[in-house]
């Protein structure tokens, strides 16, 4: 008499090792939490850098505090005083200047430049000669943020600067400021010298982004008549825009807490014409020791940026959501 084969050991053996591998149900349960141990090192770095400071942070803004001596408590004293705080707004006022400098600009004129770069002229003359532009563009970016403002500083110096010896010998002495130390130009000068160190960053991320481009879009335009500036709004906005969301909130965020340029050029002067909150929080925890109201700054900073980067993050949500229901 025949016998059956055993089939249940036959299909076991023959699908390989997934399916013998046991199911995690039957993982024993010391094993799992083995897994969380690899974790471990991380919370602590996030608890010890980011947690606890942030929290004792949002304590001292409740408090007089001068560092010295213990915290005492005040309640909401420190949050009044900011509201009504002249000084601050103004700070505010001088971020959104700053992120006209930091943002609008170099997003707009990077995302030309980087159209540019890829469609003209690494078409015309080459990759090599784009790639070159782009790290020049770049260069400002890998610069350290203080050394960079000396430099600019000696650019600017209202005897002997360069800029004033270049306007002199073109016979435009007339034109010649003290460009840091005049509150009318002293918060223009920042901005001009901010486009300057924040232009490279969304170049490269847009040159980055149209590698995913097919050539073929741009020459079957090209074949249908359209010029480069047709070629760019049709073609490379539409398919860029994460990155072009990507870099407005980066460069937002790096806008409201700029502070290097400001502390190596300005100090926040001539008066407060260049002051930005991070540079006023600097001033009240170590210069004027007022460190309860100090924190209360920057513990308002830190709830601006994080309400702008949850509005990018909706708005970007809602536009993918659009996109996908077409």
């Amino acid at each position: 008499m025949a016998i059956a084969p055993d089939t249940r050991a036959l299909t076991t053996r023959d699908a390989g090792p997934r399916a013998r591998r046991a199911p995690s149900s039957q993982i024993p349960g010391s094993s799992r939490n083995a897994y969380w141990l690899y974790l471990v090192p991380g919370l602590a770095l996030l608890a010890v850098i980011i947690v606890i400071p942030l929290v004792w942070n949002v304590y001292l803004t409740f408090t007089d505090y001068r560092g010295i001596r213990p915290p005492e408590w005040i309640g909401l004293d420190n949050w009044i005083e900011l509201a009504g705080d002249s000084v601050f707004w103004t700070s505010f006022g001088n971020s959104i200047a700053m992120i006209v400098a930091m943002v609008v600009v170099p997003t707009l004129l990077g995302l030309v430049l980087a159209a540019m770069l890829f469609d003209l002229i690494g078409k015309k003359f080459g990759g090599k000669l784009a790639s070159f532009l782009r790290a020049t563009y770049y260069l400002p970016q890998i610069l350290p943020a203080v050394i960079a403002a000396i430099v600019i500083g000696w650019i600017l110096r209202p005897q002997n600067g360069a800029l004033n010896q270049m306007l002199e010998a073109v016979g435009l002495g007339a034109l010649q400021q003290n460009w840091l130390g005049d509150p009318d130009t002293a918060l223009p000068s920042i901005m001009v010298i901010m486009i300057w160190v924040q232009l490279g960053y969304p170049i490269v991320i847009f040159m980055a982004a149209l590698q995913r481009v097919d050539p073929e879009l741009y020459e079957a335009a090209e074949l249908d008549g359209a010029n480069w500036f047709q070629r760019f709004q049709a073609i490379t906005v539409g398919i860029i825009r994460p990155e072009i969301f990507v870099v407005t909130l980066t460069c937002t965020i790096a806008a409201l807490k700029v502070f290097g340029p400001i502390y190596a050029l300005t100090g926040g002067g001539p008066g407060t014409a260049t002051i930005v909150p991070a540079y006023y929080a600097y001033s009240e925890f170590f210069q004027s020791q007022q460190v309860g109201y100090g924190a209360t700054i920057a513990t308002a900073l830190t709830v601006v940026i994080a309400a702008v980067s949850v509005v990018f993050i909706l708005v970007q949500n809602r536009v993918e959501q659009k996109e996908e229901s077409r």
